[in-house]
């Protein structure tokens, strides 16, 4: 397995998660307003687990979640990337392509900071991966996310049955 990848943007710095950035993203996975569309905020215990679990995916699949850094500062912002998180989604598409995932800290949104990151992120999954198509689900109440997915090239493809209501979007590059 090669190196896991470092992206800079004109304003931001991608890379994998590292045990280090416990704290940040503890923090933002536990702030209601960051979680609102997919669940409850989350303990430590439960934050520790996702990282630990974001880690170790890179190198298994050799791509998963950057941890999203401003640049100048170093300040974390979030996360974006792919994995296949094995949602209990019905139907499942099958082969299951690579799910596209951000999220944000509070004080990170209406920066285009998702969008900046997200650009960035799929450009090298597209290089960089073999799967032609990409999707993401989100929640219909997710306004943000529709739009920033739409953005990105995504259009509805379904709406499967997972935790209530869902929409699937699908990219093909």
């Amino acid at each position: 397995m090669t190196q896991p990848p470092m992206i800079q943007t004109e304003r931001l710095t991608l890379r994998p998660y590292a045990v280090t950035d416990f704290d940040t993203y503890a923090a933002m996975v536990a702030d209601p307003v960051v979680v609102r569309h997919a669940g409850a905020p989350m303990t430590g215990e439960e934050a520790w687990m996702r990282l630990l679990r974001f880690i170790g995916y890179w190198s298994v699949f050799g791509h998963g979640m950057f941890a999203v850094l401003d640049r100048a500062s170093g300040t974390y912002l979030g996360e974006t990337g792919f994995m296949d998180f094995r949602r209990e989604v019905a139907p499942r598409l099958s082969p299951s392509p690579p799910e596209a995932a951000w999220v944000f800290t509070s004080a990170a949104h209406g920066k285009g900071y998702a969008f900046e990151a997200a650009t960035a992120a799929h450009r090298w999954i597209d290089v960089h991966h073999a799967s032609p198509v990409t999707q993401c689900i989100i929640a219909p109440t997710n306004l943000g996310s529709i739009r920033l997915a739409e953005r990105l090239g995504y259009v509805l493809h379904d709406q499967p049955t997972y935790r209530g209501e869902a929409l699937r979007f699908v990219r093909e590059r």
